[in-house]
């Protein structure tokens, strides 16, 4: 029988995972003040690193592209918008069709957990979330509403 004094020690002695790098892909659909609109939305993904790819596409072209890492910093381009930023967080920049995430480590529990503010989840599986929904504001205040729906998932540690 172990002493209940080292049963702590045993606990804390269990290394944790890392997170696992994620390649994603949704559909997702916006409705707000300046219109309606659905795609697709990739994600390459590494919560150690803070490696990022995301490309967000819809009406037949690439609407927005955010590339980085936390060592180097991150880049959106939103060509409609004649935005081309970089910053060395990815709180920083421009980001108008996601929550406040904070950064990737926000993004990846978003898609693992399904947290973040204004986020609810209406359908999980045994990977995580399948569907959600975020309500909040964009730039101007005015109300939005964007949902994603998972369509590929795959995790490499």
């Amino acid at each position: 029988m172990i002493p209940i004094l080292l049963l702590p020690a045993l606990v804390q002695s269990t290394p944790a995972q890392p997170p696992a790098t994620l390649r994603a892909q949704y559909g997702w659909g916006y409705a707000g003040a300046d219109g309606e609109g659905q795609g697709t939305l990739a994600i390459l993904l590494d919560p150690a690193s803070g490696r990022l790819v995301l490309e967000l596409h819809g009406l037949g072209e690439r609407l927005a592209l955010v590339t980085g890492e936390r060592s180097t910093g991150y880049r959106v381009q939103i060509p409609r918008q004649n935005i081309d930023q970089t910053a060395p967080d990815l709180a920083a920049l421009p980001l108008p069709f996601l929550p406040n995430l904070g950064g990737v480590e926000g993004l990846s529990r978003l898609l693992t957990q399904g947290e973040g503010p204004g986020v609810k989840v209406t359908k999980r599986d045994k990977l995580g979330p399948k569907k959600m929904k975020y309500a909040g504001k964009d730039e101007k205040g005015k109300e939005v509403l964007v949902w994603l729906n998972r369509q590929r998932w795959e995790t490499q540690p």
